[in-house]
């Protein structure tokens, strides 16, 4: 079993991927294979709303000037998904945003391949508008018919600065909490195939 996450993040190895870690950790109890995508800040261009995808029917945008095609491979191949983003605007970040969208595209123009498959979202947030961006990517997961994950309390945690949200305690805890209910969910599943 595998799990591809995105950080969203203009930051590589910020706060974000420090959440996604903490979720791989619990993965990694279960022998699950984890993947980290860094955006970093790499231009990620929008949808075209051209409908191109329904027509080639190859699991591929039309964009080839990003990797989103390179990232929609990933997680066609993956058992489960994460989206991981920081709060900016009180929203998920603008790569974020053009990922999903175009990804959600190709996936629903492609017989929803990414359907059954297990996603969750993480967000670091410095203050508020961590429900609504949490809610901007769960809404991905649930038109692309996959199955939620949930833990504790809000997959969030607070931070402003690279390293801040390990200070928030029961954010980690909500980040450990969700790991396992990944894997727990992910063994359900491949149990039954």
């Amino acid at each position: 079993m595998k799990v591809v996450a995105f950080n969203g993040s203009a930051r590589k190895n910020g706060n974000t991927a420090m959440l996604i870690n903490l979720v791989f950790d619990e993965l990694h109890k279960h022998g699950i294979e984890t993947e980290l995508i860094q955006f970093g800040g790499e231009p990620l261009y929008g949808c075209k709303t051209c409908y191109n995808c329904y027509t080639s029917k190859n699991c591929r945008c039309i964009i080839k000037d990003d990797a989103v095609n390179q990232y929609i491979q990933k997680m066609k191949e993956a058992d489960g998904v994460i989206l991981g983003s920081p709060v900016y605007v009180a929203d998920v970040s603008s790569s974020m945003k053009a990922f999903m969208d175009r990804a959600c595209l190709v996936n629903r123009a492609n017989d929803s391949f990414l359907k059954r498959k297990v996603g969750t979202a993480v967000l670091a947030v410095r203050r508020g508008g961590a429900i609504h961006a949490f809610d901007t990517m769960n809404h991905f997961f649930m038109i692309s018919e996959m199955y939620v994950v949930s833990s504790s309390y809000w997959n969030f945690a607070f931070g402003r600065e690279i390293g801040d949200v390990a200070k928030d305690e029961e954010g980690v805890g909500t980040m450990k909490v969700l790991g396992e209910n990944m894997a727990w969910l992910l063994k359900k599943i491949h149990q039954r195939n």
